[in-house]
């Protein structure tokens, strides 16, 4: 399994297991497979409402001998109505409780989108708290003193904009390690990729696959479908594997690490041996001709009636 190394020397694993969208009852034994079979990176988040049953798998594993818990990289993150220096410790820590752990491996900012305490999610815009009010920095002193009390041994950002970045590396003590975005074919965000490279943050790719999974409500009219991709497909042909495995190949090769969900032996272990597809130059260029900027995720649940924020002020884009 190919890894990224951090500067304390810590190795995480490319290919994770992500678990957004993995339903109770069904993630657990998703986990426990994933690590029979050999995956040791296990991506979470609190507002996945699943984290008690993924920490179960965990310790099931660990207890059978299975894996030991040095081998595992976990990463949970922040949920958007624990922004604040002084609410990033205590949300922390109830993801360690569910999890049945005593640190974390890599804890995020999922969104860089304030809420107010004790909402789940806004249904109205004055339940979103504008960033003149609570910026960013002041949570990323949270996540620094969280990572400063042992808590977690590496700490990041998920969804910034290569500017919400860069004020975080201009007002920080300690420099966000891993911004996860979502990145595709379709949204291979090569501008983003090189800037977090130059600042010596790493990239992980979530719905490497399309998400053709996730709520309606979360889809276009006239969304493609990436794993039907022609271009995909003949190059799947060709190698021989599958359009799946082909997608997180190109993440892999890329140097980009990458969470597909599964809750399925078989397609767990397809995408764990994707690992092994070597895609050629001419693969390459021409996945690289199908980049639309298109974003299957895109932000656009945050900008009900009254909410301080457009598209254009969350990705920072024209």
């Amino acid at each position: 399994m190919r890894t990224v190394a951090f500067a304390n020397g810590d190795r995480m694993p490319l290919l994770g297991l992500g678990t957004w969208k993995s339903a109770p009852g069904e993630v657990g034994a998703a986990v426990r497979e994933a690590i029979r079979l050999g995956y040791r990176h296990i991506d979470c988040a609190s507002v996945y409402a699943n984290e008690p049953e993924v920490g179960e798998a965990i310790r099931s594993a660990i207890e059978a001998g299975e894996v030991r818990r040095e081998e595992l990289w976990i990463t949970s993150k922040l949920w958007c109505n624990a922004h604040g220096r002084d609410n990033v410790e205590a949300a922390l820590r109830r993801s360690l409780a569910d999890l049945g752990l005593e640190w974390l491996d890599l804890y995020l900012i999922h969104w860089p989108v304030p809420i107010k305490p004790g909402v789940a999610f806004p249904s109205s815009g004055s339940e979103l708290v504008p960033l003149e009010q609570l910026p960013l920095h002041a949570t990323w002193e949270g996540m620094e003193a969280a990572l400063e009390a042992g808590l977690t041994r590496h700490i990041g950002v998920s969804n910034f904009s290569s500017r919400k970045l860069h004020d975080l590396l201009a007002h920080g003590r300690i420099r966000p390690e891993v911004n996860q975005v979502e990145r595709h074919p379709l949204l291979q965000q090569p501008a983003l990729v090189a800037d977090c490279a130059a600042a010596g943050v790493h990239i992980t790719a979530y719905s490497p696959l399309g998400s053709q999974d996730r709520p309606a409500a979360l889809k276009g009219a006239d969304e493609p479908v990436l794993l039907e991709n022609p271009v995909i497909g003949a190059i799947a042909a060709e190698h021989g594997c599958s359009p799946a495995q082909v997608l997180i190949a190109w993440q892999l090769q890329g140097g980009i690490s990458t969470i597909p969900k599964s809750v399925r032996p078989a397609r767990l272990r397809e995408n764990l041996a994707a690992a092994a597809i070597e895609l050629t130059a001419a693969d390459l260029e021409r996945i690289a001709g199908l980049d639309q900027h298109r974003r299957l995720v895109d932000g656009s649940f945050w900008l009900m009636e009254g909410s301080p924020w457009t598209l254009q002020a969350l990705w920072d884009e024209p």
